[in-house]
């Protein structure tokens, strides 16, 4: 790809306002409860933009259009779970939760259990899915930087993010960054928006036909080239061809060297080492990575090739349970004035994903007809960057991938801040004293070490990166959450028990999979997604160890729960935030039953 000015003039544009804004919205910020909770006035609209800026990740905005690209109909059940875990998140968790008066998952934990064992269980596992969910979110910008610039290193988009991330939560913690997601959100649907209208426009001016004459979506035949295609395999990879191509190589292809020869590969199995530079000639089939669908037609059916039901279901409980367990999307809930806000404000956030998850899924499906080389290469996620250039390769379409590039990078930003104040909230207030000192010294470590992380990872498909993450949240807090606002006799043992086995058992697979990306994808499928057996597990677990000990059921149980069942007109919120960080004309209301509203 050509070095594009307009993409990099886009980048530091967005780098320069999310400074700006952070910067100014810090200067508000000068108590405990600003960095944790901005101080429990953000109301429903911003508070649902700011969210929707914060969940669409990498995963959503780049991650979705390469899964659709590769895998097809089974790849819609992310955009789908991705929006429809809010619909549980209204219904079951939002109001309670913001009830409940806590201001970090590990705090609500505590609230309601009355346990310092189970809060420091929560904080662990805090930390530790904002890392596994960050580092994908590094990675995501090294390959958008990469693929902008490709003589610089993808470090530096790593480093990039990381340094303006970690300057904005240190400045103002949730203050700053509830106004640079906001922004953020809309800055990101334009991003994907306009150029999804421009492209289609062009699709369709042309009578939605490609090059050869043919979009062959619906055909049993793997996608073709339009033209004349040079790919450079950047990490090994394992491609399938149906139809016999003829090509040209330079490097180790099927395990042999060859050096600018002429290649015939025959339907099966091939492989090609990193380094490796294949050339391809105009309407060739198109070989296709391990794990990705082959034939057009199977694209548009689910529940083909490497996808079985056990993986579909298991990815559908991951995503809509998981959602409510991602501490980075809850501790938004924190932040709103009472518990009908927060039900409002996830209301809200289902209309404005809903809207935005249109777009990615157009441009999986457009990438599938130009851009196929990224079948070979394995770097699916670069689909919505390298699209504009494949359809408009003039001065239009470099402007188009400064608009996209502008979006992707908005997105790393603005779901690495949430999930550093998220992280930096708990070891601030958990493992610290709790002061702003101590906020800014999470924030720095919590962005640092997935920093690290992410340049020593090798990248994988960020969407099922992120999966996992999901699947650790919905295996760990989405039991102790629901089983906690809506069943009495819940104890902290159970709760403890639950989160023991479920996060364990994702860790294992987690470890497990990701030792065999490395030793030869040995791995059965399942692993890489195990939501279907860890999240019933984890329930199971909970509710029987919580029958054994019905003695530690608390003895505040009905007076916490009705603290959450409660209308909020009646006035029994207790914000625990101004119990333990408020001044001490705010926590003498408090005392006296008068709270802000």
């Amino acid at each position: 790809m050509e070095l594009n000015l307009w993409a990099v003039a886009a980048i530091l544009l967005v780098g320069l306002a999310t400074f700006s804004l952070g910067f100014r919205s810090s200067r508000q910020a000068s108590t405990t409860q600003d960095f944790l909770v901005a101080r429990r006035t953000v109301r429903s609209r911003r508070n649902a933009a700011a969210v929707s800026g914060e969940y669409l990740s990498a995963a959503s905005f780049m991650g979705v259009a390469g899964l659709v690209l590769k895998d097809g109909a089974d790849a819609l059940w992310y955009p789908i779970g991705f929006t429809g875990g809010y619909l549980a998140l209204m219904l079951f968790v939002a109001a309670p939760l913001r009830r409940s008066g806590a201001y970090t998952l590990s705090d609500f934990c505590e609230a309601r259990l009355g346990s310092p064992a189970l809060r420091r269980l929560s904080t662990a596992f805090v930390v530790f899915i904002g890392m596994l969910y960050l580092v994908p979110q590094f990675q995501g910008a090294g390959l958008a930087v990469h693929q902008i610039l490709p003589s610089v290193p993808g470090w530096t988009g790593v480093g990039l993010v990381a340094v303006l991330v970690i300057v904005n939560v240190f400045g103002g913690g949730m203050r700053a960054v509830t106004v640079v997601q906001a922004f953020q959100y809309w800055l990101k649907l334009f991003a994907i928006a306009a150029p999804t209208f421009v492209l289609c426009a062009l699709f369709f001016s042309n009578g939605g036909v490609d090059g050869i004459g043919a979009t062959g979506l619906s055909q049993p035949a793997p996608p073709r080239f339009l033209s004349d295609a040079t790919v450079t395999v950047e990490t090994d990879v394992r491609l399938s061809v149906a139809e016999s191509v003829q090509l040209r190589a330079t490097g180790v292809v099927d395990g042999g060297y060859t050096r600018d020869q002429i290649v015939f590969w025959g339907p099966g199995w091939h492989t090609a080492s990193e380094g490796t530079v294949l050339e391809f000639s105009e309407g060739s089939a198109t070989p296709v990575i391990e794990g990705a669908t082959v034939a057009n037609i199977d694209w548009l059916r689910p529940i083909t090739g490497s996808n079985d039901l056990f993986t579909t279901y298991s990815l559908i409980i991951a995503l809509f349970l998981g959602t409510m367990g991602l501490p980075h999307v809850l501790v938004r809930f924190y932040t709103n004035p009472d518990g009908r806000a927060a039900r409002r404000t996830t209301l809200h956030v289902l209309t404005l994903l809903g809207l935005f998850y249109v777009f990615p899924i157009m441009l999986g499906a457009l990438s599938r007809v130009y851009a196929p080389e990224l079948l070979v290469s394995g770097r699916t996620d670069a689909a919505v960057l390298a699209l504009p250039m494949k359809i408009a390769p003039n001065t239009l379409g470099e402007i188009l991938g400064a608009i996209t590039a502008a979006g992707a990078f908005a997105a790393f930003l603005s779901t690495s801040s949430g999930l550093v104040v998220s992280v930096a909230g708990v070891l601030s207030t958990d493992v610290l004293r709790g002061r702003i000192r101590d906020f800014r010294f999470g924030a720095a470590l919590a962005g640092s070490l997935p920093l690290v992380l992410a340049m020593l990872l090798r990248p994988s498909d960020i969407s099922l990166s992120v999966g996992m993450s999901f699947a650790l949240a919905a295996s760990t807090f989405c039991p102790v959450l629901l089983l906690g606002i809506w069943w009495r006799k819940i104890t902290w043992v159970g709760a403890v028990a639950g989160m023991l086995v479920g996060g364990v058992l994702v860790l294992v697979s987690l470890v497990v999979t990701t030792v065999s990306d490395y030793t030869g994808h040995w791995a059965p499928t399942f692993l890489q997604q195990p939501a279907l057996a860890t999240v019933p597990i984890a329930f199971l677990v909970v509710v029987i160890t919580s029958k054994a000990t019905p003695s530690r059921i608390p003895a505040d149980t009905n007076r916490i729960r009705m603290r959450m069942h409660a209308p909020d007109r009646l006035g029994f919120i207790r914000d625990r935030d101004i119990a333990r960080f408020g001044t001490a004309a705010e926590r003498a209301r408090l005392a006296n039953g008068r709270h802000r509203r």
